[in-house]
């Protein structure tokens, strides 16, 4: 794969492509993303073997940018649960724009770890401009979750979803629910998208482990049920 490093619209971005690519991918880039970015797209090329574009573009501020609503467990800052949606418009209105110039217009698969994967379901509820979703270790015990997930149907046609099965047992109770959060959303996704349609991983380890390893799985497994339709 070709990689390369890119500014679009204010943001650093990093780009690994293949020749005459089927998929756009496009995930958040944290600073503990970055180091292992190159292997998870080298992960997905060898999981799936379908040519792919891998887009990763720079987060300011985890917590402010990718937290859809206030939650003081996550952050206690005012302001964080407010600026989500300028991150989305920055998906739909300059980064893919960018990449549909360069790439054509392709089947658009957003995804990532954490707080990352978060950002992933809660904009699949936003806009139906994603085709599938991969949310590795997804930051579901933000509060009322589940809540608004019943009020706001994913609007993508197919949905990844895991968990370390240690990420549950953890001494703060506000992060140990993340394990209900997770099946109820997996509950819901299969009543709305059919059992086919998306599937709950278990990984083993908690919240800190293989995080290339996870996101490239999740990556793939949206391809691979992509190209099954």
């Amino acid at each position: 794969m070709n990689h390369k490093t890119c500014t679009i619209n204010g943001r650093e971005c990093f780009i690994s492509d293949s020749i005459c690519p089927q998929y756009i991918l496009i995930q958040t880039l944290g600073n503990h993303e970055r180091g292992i970015f190159d292997s998870t797209a080298e992960l997905i090329t060898k999981a799936c073997g379908v040519p792919f574009v891998l887009a990763a573009f720079q987060i300011f501020d985890w917590d402010l940018d990718l937290t859809p609503w206030h939650d003081d467990a996550i952050n206690r800052k005012a302001e964080v649960g407010t600026k989500t949606g300028d991150t989305l418009r920055y998906v739909t209105e300059s980064l893919l724009p960018a990449l549909e110039a360069d790439y054509g217009k392709l089947p658009v698969i957003l995804g990532g770890y954490s707080l990352g994967g978060l950002f992933a379901l809660w904009s699949a509820m936003q806009t139906d401009r994603f085709s599938a979703i991969a949310a590795a270790s997804p930051s579901l015990w933000i509060k009322d979750w589940l809540d608004f997930a019943q009020a706001h149907p994913v609007k993508a046609s197919k949905v990844y979803l895991s968990l370390g099965d240690q990420e549950e047992h953890v001494k703060n109770r506000s992060i140990a629910r993340v394990g209900d959060s997770v099946r109820g959303e997996y509950e819901l996704l299969q009543a709305r998208l059919g059992k086919e349609n998306c599937t709950l991983v278990w990984n083993p380890g908690g919240h800190f482990q293989d995080g290339d390893k996870r996101l490239a799985s999740a990556f793939s497994w949206c391809i691979k049920a992509l190209e099954s339709k």
